[in-house]
């Protein structure tokens, strides 16, 4: 994203100023986070009033968004920002969008099922994904708000509803799963993180969480041993920045940087870039699940191409058959509950 954030390192005055000659070169594009003023929603507010692809950063929340909106505006960067509270501005936040970032709802907390996190945030983002509908049917819509594995199940039910499904512009953002994968990899074997890839597939929650670490580049042989270690590390990723604010947050910095990674890739594929592929949870024909994710090519009309797994191990094997009944059980919540609405 953006360079990869200019591997991060860069200063963010020049940063800046590059922005604004970027900007002259890329087609208008306006997006809108829904969610803005949450824990992830600021952080990510701000990484995309940075992104050179943005024309137009829409700010949504129930609550504080005025102050977010006016906040991020002072940042001398090229997007224009517009602030939106409550229900009845929903409308203005989301016409004529080309993208719609969606971190609305509540984050997990200790002791929080997954039942507990369904409940609230099912309602949230069906509500806000009709909203989408109504306003800019044919935006791209990445999901962040969690349960991801539900949540978009909830989104496709909604949008055909209104007769405006499309399944090449609704993603599951699972790049979390892989900027962890990578972190961890890269330091288990003494590798520079800005070279490393390790695909991640299956879904965003749990077991469901697979990184492909016999895929990984440049390649490192590990033990059993580590690369169960490691799988299970990057599985509970949430969980031990849960464990580690001492239950008083979770990974809102790290998600909101993975959120707006994915929502410049997909600018950047609406915009014509080549070869933009990333990891994501989208309508897939790869396993027997409607629903899943694997290595996508994004281009001018959301997905262009869908990649199968390619070689896996028997371990890898094994945890993919093992996640099964539980995404399955999850995409059929999440259908349902559109239809008992």
């Amino acid at each position: 994203m953006f360079g990869r954030y200019r591997q991060v390192t860069g200063v963010l005055g020049q940063a800046a100023r590059s922005f604004s000659a970027a900007a002259a070169e890329t087609p208008e594009r306006k997006v809108a986070v829904m969610g803005a003023a949450g824990g992830i929603g600021q952080t990510l507010s701000l990484l995309m009033k940075m992104s050179p692809s943005v024309t137009k950063l829409s700010l949504y929340d129930i609550v504080n968004t005025p102050g977010v909106a006016a906040d991020c505006s002072h940042v001398n960067t090229g997007a224009q920002v517009t602030g939106h509270v409550g229900p009845e501005q929903l409308d203005d936040a989301l016409k004529d969008c080309d993208v719609v970032v969606i971190p609305a709802g509540v984050p997990r907390k200790p002791g929080m099922t997954r039942d507990d996190l369904f409940a609230i945030n099912a309602g949230i983002v069906a509500g806000l994904v009709e909203g989408v509908a109504k306003n800019c049917p044919n935006a791209i819509i990445t999901m962040i708000s969690n349960p991801v594995n539900s949540t978009v199940p909830i989104a496709a039910e909604v949008l055909k509803k209104h007769g405006v499904y499309n399944p090449k512009k609704l993603f599951g953002v699972t790049t979390l799963d892989v900027v962890r994968a990578k972190t961890f990899y890269a330091e288990k074997n003494g590798l520079d993180v800005n070279t490393v890839d390790v695909p991640v597939v299956g879904g965003h929650a749990g077991i469901t969480i697979l990184p492909l670490f016999s895929q990984a580049t440049p390649y490192a042989a590990m033990s059993d041993e580590v690369l169960d270690a490691l799988t299970k590390r990057t599985q509970d990723g949430g969980t031990e920045v849960v464990k580690a604010k001492a239950g008083k947050g979770s990974a809102t910095l790290s998600m909101a940087y993975a959120g707006a990674l994915f929502a410049d890739a997909a600018l950047r594929g609406l915009n014509g870039v080549q070869d933009v592929v990333e990891c994501t949870y989208v309508e897939s024909n790869v396993t027997e699940v409607p629903f899943f994710s694997s290595k996508v090519k994004l281009g001018p009309d959301g997905i262009s191409e869908i990649y199968g797994l390619g070689d896996l191990t028997d371990y890898e094997e094994q945890a993919l058959k093992a996640m099964m009944p539980e995404l399955t059980a999850s995409i059929e919540k999440g259908v349902e509950f559109v239809k008992n609405m």
